[in-house]
């Protein structure tokens, strides 16, 4: 993984970010889950993250996606 990296796309439901992981994968844009939630209290969030180069590409997508 190379390359300036930034989110996407933020929740605190995994099967969310993986809906949407798989989505843009279907696109060809890599996309990687970064998981911040603690599994024993069930706080923080879990982010879809792109390479930077990809944002125009994958925010149209998601818009017609539904995952805005």
């Amino acid at each position: 993984m190379q390359g300036d990296w930034i989110p996407i796309f933020t929740t605190n439901q995994l099967y969310q970010a993986q809906f949407v992981k798989e989505t843009l994968g279907t696109n060809n844009i890599e996309a990687v889950i970064l998981n911040q939630k603690d599994s024993s209290y069930h706080f923080g969030s879990i982010t879809v993250m792109i390479n930077l180069k990809d944002k125009e590409k994958a925010t149209e997508i998601l818009k017609l996606a539904d995952c805005e």
